[in-house]
């Protein structure tokens, strides 16, 4: 699986367990360490953690296997990395503090599903 299709389809799978704002950024030409940021909030550390599981089990059938994760859903902030694909999920009050879109405001959005 290329990296767009990993993104895609970690928004799609974020998508199918009602996680918000969801954006893909393809931050090649802003970045030497991936290719893709998968952005998506949940409502409360419960969801952060079923969408979390659910990119995980389901890119993992495809042959995706993630490298690293870091942060916890109560910490509101959990990332999942792929390699090429970061995909990262955050509780509401702290995608608003990190805006990693206004960070990353150079790079191409991809695909914005609210």
């Amino acid at each position: 699986m290329d990296p767009v299709q990993l993104a895609r389809a970690a928004a799609d799978i974020a998508y199918d367990k009602k996680a918000s704002d969801i954006l893909v950024l393809d931050i090649r030409d802003v970045s030497s360490f991936a290719d893709y940021f998968v952005i998506c909030s949940g409502n409360n550390p419960r969801q952060i953690t079923a969408i979390a599981e659910a990119i995980d089990e389901e890119l993992d059938k495809q042959g995706a296997r993630v490298l690293h994760q870091e942060g916890t859903a109560e910490t509101g902030w959990l990332l999942l990395d792929f390699g090429d694909v970061i995909v990262h999920i955050f509780g509401p009050k702290e995608r608003e503090y990190y805006r990693l879109e206004r960070l990353w405001n150079e790079a191409k959005t991809v695909v914005y599903l609210q």
